[in-house]
């Protein structure tokens, strides 16, 4: 049978289910490969927790531990057991305890399976004074946590643990996505509900999803969290156009001569429980300092200014090697018709120091220049996008 003789109703049907299987199994495996990932980390956390027991002083104690292993276990694993990561596993055990996640219906506590050591001698949970080990079921233990740990994470900001339960509880009722969740507890629900009059009618209101809460399966996946735990590097971008337009710009910068060392794209980095992406980040080797280059698609505004310089103070906390000179940020708007570039330098200690950034960085608008021209190449290139507005 030829494409020309598919009835077009039949194949429309048939194209429909077999949509609806693939994304239906694409968020089953998101939500199972988050599942067993938090049980992971809870259990990660009750290890440490127990582990610190043994310390004198468990705060000197629990901080050298967690450096070590944040060494130790990165070395192994690559990225996702950084200090940060591994403090917020500690800190998912003591918020869910194990009398509290092992808790039946009929309110009897269940332990985990213990299985022998070699001596056959078997102990009491709880301590690293004893000899058995436990041996985790990650499938039943992911059961007792629906929710993916990004919104666990999210969770542990809030300090209340009253309004930590409520929005829990609510996430898991209502099926809240983990955006949802963060704009439910940026919005103070929990507060704003104490001194409503109508409490159904906010609650009502709070269950209605927004366009931007809405998560694909293929973001799920993406979570840096879930692509640090399968040890996946995430190297994409949100569209195909800006994807085009960092590879050139990269290829550009590269041309202008040997100043500029390529050292990554989509470098990620997290604050607090946020994730961010730095388009592109170079090493400029006359100046001696970091480049870190974000790029807008739309219309600039005040807020990429803010993000930028949260970008540069990180990347001066964290990326910068001694002897190297302050990092400078490079703004770049693609926006059709009106691309721009522009390089923060008032991060910098002093003038002089600016000026020679500026004499030895590329001209600003040699880089708007080439990144109109990439765009209005890449635009020939796509279907319809001589009417098509939408371009990112």
């Amino acid at each position: 049978m030829t494409k020309s003789t598919i009835a077009p109703s039949l194949y429309a049907g048939l194209h429909g289910e077999i949509v609806g299987v693939v994304e239906s199994a694409r968020r089953a495996a998101a939500r199972n490969v988050n599942a067993v990932m938090t049980a992971a980390y809870w259990e990660i956390g009750r290890r440490i927790v127990d582990s610190e027991q043994g310390g004198q002083d468990r705060a000197v104690y629990g901080e050298a531990l967690i450096a070590r292993l944040a060494d130790d276990l990165s070395g192994r694993f690559g990225r996702g057991f950084g200090k940060a990561n591994l403090a917020n596993m500690r800190a998912f055990y003591l918020a869910w305890p194990a009398g509290e996640i092992f808790q039946t219906a009929s309110g009897k506590s269940v332990e985990p399976t213990k299985i022998q050591t070699p001596s056959g001698k078997s102990g009491n949970t709880g301590t690293t004074a004893d000899t058995f080990a436990i041996s985790p079921d990650f499938q039943a233990l992911a059961a007792r946590f629906p929710l993916p740990w990004s919104a666990y994470v999210r969770l542990l900001a809030v300090r209340n643990a009253a309004a930590r339960s409520f929005y829990e509880t609510e996430a898991l009722r209502e099926g809240w996505s983990v955006r949802q969740l963060d704009r439910q507890i940026s919005s103070q629900l929990y507060e704003r509900l104490a001194l409503s009059r109508n409490k159904a009618a906010l609650l009502d209101k709070a269950s209605r999803p927004e366009s931007s809460d809405v998560m694909t399966p293929e973001e799920a996946i993406r979570d840096p969290f879930v692509l640090e735990f399968l040890n996946i590097k995430d190297e994409y971008s949100e569209s195909d156009l800006e994807d085009a337009l960092i590879r050139h710009l990269t290829d550009f910068l590269l041309e202008l001569g040997d100043d500029f060392a390529f050292l990554g794209r989509q470098r990620r980095l997290r604050i607090d429980d946020t994730w961010f992406r730095v388009d592109l980040l170079f090493f400029h080797r006359r100046l001696r300092c970091l480049v870190v280059i974000d790029l807008k698609v739309g219309r600039f505004s005040y807020a990429d200014a803010g993000q930028m310089h949260l970008y540069l103070n990180y990347a001066r906390e964290h990326w910068m090697k001694p002897g190297e000179n302050p990092p400078v940020g490079l703004i770049l708007c693609a926006e059709k018709g009106a691309a721009e570039a522009h390089y923060a330098l008032d991060n910098l200690p002093n003038k002089i120091l600016a000026a020679e950034y500026q004499t030895m960085l590329p001209d600003e608008q040699l880089i708007a220049q080439e990144l109109e021209r990439t765009r209005a190449e890449l635009d020939k290139r796509r279907p319809g996008a001589e009417d098509s507005t939408d371009l990112g």
